[in-house]
């Protein structure tokens, strides 16, 4: 009995089809972050005021956690908004009869990633906004833009980034209404995403308007679209689970080809345990969170 039990143990398996997936693509690909860290002093629109780190406090003594007095430490965070950085904003931000955050679907996980440059343009008009010319362009060179992508829009807009200036532009790169509508109506992507904070320049923000008041999603404040490939690629979309919530803190990877110059793979760098580093972490009163080095 013993001997048939040993036998069947070691006769191979057939691996299951979405590991052969990670076998095969995934593991080999390279791994682009597009989301900016968030900081107390990041750019943020001055509706919603500052927000503030702090070291959580003891409430029974009063003061900080400490590695050396308590074997940890922890962050208390005083956001002023959901809307901060990289984000994804759902209907609801706009209109209470759409899904919030934690009602998004759980299929919103990875998606085909369009990239269409605009850069080019807007550095002769900072104003510059997409249209459907644009995304025609994009399709004459590349194909058709597949039906449920995530489409990001580079700009360079995000290179400045986090100089607190930039939230109180009046001109920056946008998202043209007509282009929003025929990605959705007629590209039926999942959803668009951009390097500003706003959608579009406009006085009442019409494309932010039509996106979020017809049950569409977006993502703002996206970075490193240099680094990501026109077509081809993945977005790996990460955010928290806030009931209720009308915007995430989010984070977006960009899963490339093998052969992209940009980004990691997986076992290119250490992962389980990570790696030591040289330097400590510490609490720097000046800048508010925790560093490794404080700036000179």
């Amino acid at each position: 009995m013993s001997a048939a039990i040993s036998v069947s143990a070691a006769t191979p398996k057939h691996t299951p089809p979405l590991w052969q997936v990670y076998q095969q693509s995934l593991k080999q690909a390279k791994y682009v972050d597009l989301t900016h860290p968030i900081t107390p002093k990041i750019p943020v629109w001055s509706g919603f005021g500052a927000s503030t780190f702090k070291q959580t406090v003891n409430p029974k003594t009063g003061k900080p956690y400490t590695y050396q007095e308590d074997g940890f430490e922890a962050t208390a965070y005083n956001l002023s908004t959901d809307q901060l950085g990289t984000q994804l904003d759902p209907p609801a931000h706009w209109n209470p009869n759409y899904p919030a955050l934690d009602e998004l679907p759980a299929t919103y996980v990875i998606r085909p990633l369009v990239v269409i440059s605009i850069q080019d343009k807007v550095a002769f008009d900072p104003n510059y906004h997409l249209s459907v010319q644009d995304i025609q362009d994009w399709e004459k060179k590349y194909g058709k833009i597949p039906k449920g992508s995530v489409v990001f829009v580079r700009s360079d807009w995000s290179k400045e980034w986090p100089n607190p200036e930039l939230a109180t532009r009046k001109k920056f790169p946008g998202v043209g209404l007509e282009a929003l509508k025929f990605l959705h109506e007629q590209r039926q992507i999942l959803f668009h995403g951009h390097e500003p904070l706003d959608t579009d320049s406009t006085p009442n923000l019409e494309g932010e308007a039509w996106l979020l008041h017809n049950g569409y999603t977006q993502a703002e404040g996206v970075a490193n679209l240099d680094q990501v490939p026109a077509t081809g690629a993945l977005v790996a979309i990460g955010y928290p689970k806030f009931k209720g919530g009308l915007g995430g803190y989010a984070r977006f990877i960009a899963i490339c080809p093998p052969d992209w110059q940009y980004g990691v793979s997986v076992d290119q760098l250490p992962e389980a345990p990570l790696p030591k580093a040289s330097k400590p972490l510490h609490w720097d009163e000046q800048l508010g969170y925790r560093v490794r080095e404080s700036p000179m």
